[in-house]
């Protein structure tokens, strides 16, 4: 039987294909210019792995919860945001300059994917500003080096600083999809109690029990449940799928 659900296949998108990009170059980050007896490097090293791995993990549960997954992608950009303040924090700390979003530093590595298209004849998708999904990350992580290897700290904290908020955009287009679908489509339970009545109507159409009414209440699909108490305890009724936010119910 076909997956109600896709999962998985967070590899190719691009938001996780940037997170991996800003976790590897943290931890290059933090190994080169951090005391490694601060506590600050497992903070941002443990920000960074949580971005990328909450992603990761958001995708997978997406088969069969929609709550889940998006819950795991806030906590993913909320990992990042706290990472975003600990590179502003290291450049203001020690009174080095922070690129404006708009200076010519920031603008080359917001057109590293442009260039890159451009130089293949592919042209870049402009709502995208990390479509580099084809390349492997040693491939990506080479486009951005003459930034994220650059021998000065300041370079490097701005560059991901850059990169943190493409990420940030990334995810925050993702989830306004997805909170989009479940208010649209419902969630994974929603959709499974739907497909179960589909089927069974389908498969006698001739049985009344089998005909799925819609929710007098909210127009949803209800499904058949039986009273555990009360003086219809025993019997069969019509009661609406989205229970306990819609309380419609029919008699048989």
């Amino acid at each position: 039987m076909k997956k109600l659900r896709p999962s998985g296949g967070y590899r190719d998108t691009c938001s996780f294909q940037t997170a991996t990009l800003i976790y590897d170059s943290t931890v290059w980050f933090c190994e080169k210019f951090v005391d490694s007896r601060s506590r600050l490097v497992d903070q941002m090293v443990q920000a960074a792995r949580s971005g990328r791995q909450n992603i990761a993990e958001g995708s997978r549960a997406s088969a069969t919860s929609s709550q889940t997954e998006l819950r795991l992608l806030n906590v993913a950009r909320a990992s990042l945001e706290e990472l975003l303040l600990d590179y502003e924090d290291f450049l203001r700390h020690r009174r080095l300059p922070q690129w404006s979003p708009d200076s010519p530093d920031a603008s080359a590595v917001r057109r590293v994917p442009q260039e890159f298209r451009k130089e293949h004849s592919d042209p870049p998708d402009p709502a995208d500003p990390s479509d580099l999904t084809d390349l492997n990350d040693h491939e990506r992580w080479s486009l951005y080096a003459p930034w994220l290897g650059h021998a000065e700290h300041t370079v490097r904290a701005n560059a991901l600083i850059c990169l943190i908020h493409q990420a940030n955009f990334l995810l925050d287009r993702q989830i306004g999809a997805l909170e989009r679908q479940f208010v649209e489509g419902g969630g994974y339970s929603e959709q499974l109690a739907t497909a179960r009545l589909a089927h069974r109507a389908e498969k006698k159409p001739a049985d009344p029990a089998d005909l799925i009414p819609a929710c007098p209440q909210c127009g949803g699909p209800m499904a058949l449940r039986t009273a555990k108490t009360g003086k219809n305890a025993g019997h069969q009724f019509w009661g609406c799928t989205s229970y306990p936010d819609c309380k419609g119910i029919m008699k048989i």
